[in-house]
């Protein structure tokens, strides 16, 4: 038996067939898949990248010249190479571990869990922002704000809440990923849902053979004229390094240098 459509009722159909297809590719981009395609482009399978950190106070600015390396999830290496009065300076992160070397004290140091909220070198960005980028795919749920178009691209806006037993200080954080996995801003908030302070990408270049934030700054949001950037000089991804590049002996002792 035939059944005649009435002109609302094809109206009607007509939007369920356009909304299917929206519904799957909405599936497949889910809020927790888009943060970790995010933080897997920034970083790759490994990486060697070569960056300048400012650091801007209202009578006062620094800047150093840094390397770092980064292998898989779990390892990381930055090693300060300029002013010669910092040179040596590193920290290693190893799984959820962390370690920072001094020449001038000729000390590794493990960095407790207590410290993890301090500030690191000094920055704007905390020792925990170094040490642990996959925390927020791991322990946090995440839940798809919105989307529009920037620029003729798509940019999400992601809501990541950490789970109940999360070692996490963070209320709340949210994230502004274009579709081509770049990080717009990063904003975090406390328990009573204020902004504290905001990463945001100042300029995108490709670097490396890929888009990619060249240029980030780190804000607290109730300080004014204080903060830190991130100028990404040279980065290569994907290239080939040993384990023994991540050890407290190589931290100690730099073969990089």
């Amino acid at each position: 038996m035939r059944v005649k459509l009435t002109m609302r009722n094809r109206l009607l159909y007509s939007l369920i067939l356009l909304a299917i297809p929206a519904l799957g590719v909405g599936q497949e981009r889910d809020a927790k898949t888009i943060v970790r395609d995010a933080i897997d482009h920034w970083r790759g399978l490994s990486s060697y990248t070569e960056m300048t950190m400012i650091i801007h106070r209202p009578d006062w600015q620094r800047s150093m010249t840094m390397r770092a390396w980064t292998m898989g999830d779990d390892h990381s290496l930055v090693r300060v190479v300029e002013p010669r009065k910092d040179r040596g300076n590193g920290t290693l992160t190893d799984d959820k571990s962390m370690w920072s070397y001094s020449p001038k004290i000729n000390r590794v140091i493990k960095v407790p869990s207590s410290m993890m909220g301090q500030s690191w070198m000094g920055s704007d960005f905390s020792n925990k922002d170094v040490a642990r980028a996959d925390e927020i795919v791991d322990e946090y749920e995440h839940r798809l704000l919105g989307a529009e178009q920037v620029d003729g691209v798509t940019v999400y806006e992601i809501e990541a809440i950490p789970d109940e037993d999360a070692a996490v200080v963070w209320g709340s954080e949210v994230l502004r990923i274009r579709e081509d996995h770049v990080v717009l801003k990063h904003s975090f908030f406390d328990q009573d849902g204020e902004l504290v302070k905001s990463l945001t990408t100042l300029e995108i270049a490709e670097l490396g053979g890929r888009v990619t934030a060249r240029r980030q700054r780190m804000s607290k949001a109730d300080v004014a004229d204080e903060w830190t950037e991130i100028q990404v000089n040279e980065v290569d991804y994907d290239v080939e390094l040993k384990e023994s590049l991540f050890t407290l002996s190589n931290l100690r002792n730099p073969r990089d240098l």
